[in-house]
């Protein structure tokens, strides 16, 4: 594990100093100080507090506190001697979230392949019977129908490609429709060749858009359709497209991406969003082990 804690940090650090120096060069300066400077002024490197927020995904602990108060600050102490307070590291972890979100975006999501999944799921926010007395998303999460049933919270957009590596993500409240146009001409601007989906992606207009983009659209038919050709080959990986729901489990259970224990809105973006970038740093992911002349160039 601990091989993988450097790895995480090597990488991390690598993006911290292209991102602090681009901040250099940028921000504003206000009464002699940059505003880059709230990012600096703390024990803890950006790099440091983003490998430990990461590190917390690819570690059996679920719950941060037990995280940090039981295995950062005794564990991992050596390697981050100026730690602070739990306290102290919950304020920091709200100041990461954009470069969080630009580290996911540009250096831990993947290139397509010309075969690739989409699927969505929920995230609960908290129990059915407690959404009147929820506050912390109030005026944010909706409630959503999911094939388990009705849920409150959001959906969070997937597009991975067949060795289980995330290409585009986008997150949504839980009411969104999976064939939003917005939400699938975000997650397909990069997407070439086929795009395999459940029947509930069926949608002459989405098929269009996609078509104009040089990206196939496979699904399965409904029981009122009339059958269509399909060529073997699209017809195997259809039916392997359960890949992209074991991706989905691994990030609920394996990376928590989800949990009712959030207090505020963006910490709730931080723990998604590292999420998604310690799911990246996964040895092992659901893939299918496809032969090349599969892959479209």
């Amino acid at each position: 594990m601990q091989n993988l804690l450097f790895e995480v940090f090597y990488d991390v650090d690598n993006y911290c100093i292209a991102f602090e120096e681009y901040c250099r060069s940028h921000f504003i300066e206000e009464n002699n100080c940059s505003h880059f400077s709230i990012i600096k002024s703390r024990n803890l490197s950006l790099s440091e507090v983003m490998t430990i927020i990461i590190y917390f995904h690819l570690s059996a602990y679920r719950n941060f506190k037990a995280y940090y108060t039981k295995y950062v600050s005794t564990v991992l102490r050596p390697y981050f001697p100026e730690l602070v307070s739990y306290n102290r590291f919950v304020e920091l972890m709200q100041e990461t979230l954009l470069p969080l979100l630009l580290y996911m975006r540009k250096f831990r999501t993947f290139k397509c392949t010309g075969i690739s999944f989409i699927d969505s799921t929920t995230l609960d926010v908290c129990h059915n019977r407690r959404i009147h007395s929820h506050k912390v998303f109030k005026g944010i999460a909706e409630r959503g129908k999911s094939s388990t049933g009705w849920f409150y919270g959001f959906k969070l957009h997937l597009v991975i490609n067949d060795k289980g590596e995330i290409l585009s993500f986008y997150l949504t409240p839980g009411n969104v429709d999976d064939r939003n146009i917005e939400v699938i001409e975000q997650l397909s601007k990069e997407l070439y060749g086929k795009l395999f989906g459940d029947k509930g992606y069926l949608s002459k207009k989405i098929s269009d858009i996609l078509y104009s983009k040089g990206v196939q659209l496979i699904t399965k038919l409904k029981r009122n359709m009339k059958n269509k050709l399909m060529c073997m080959e699209d017809k195997i990986i259809l039916r392997k497209r359960a890949v992209i729901e074991n991706v989905n489990d691994h990030l609920k259970n394996v990376c928590q991406i989800e949990h009712s224990r959030h207090r505020s809105l963006t910490n709730f973006m931080v723990n998604i969003v590292s999420g998604l970038a310690a799911y990246s740093f996964l040895p092992k992911k659901p893939s299918l082990k496809l032969d090349k002349h599969l892959h479209l160039a």
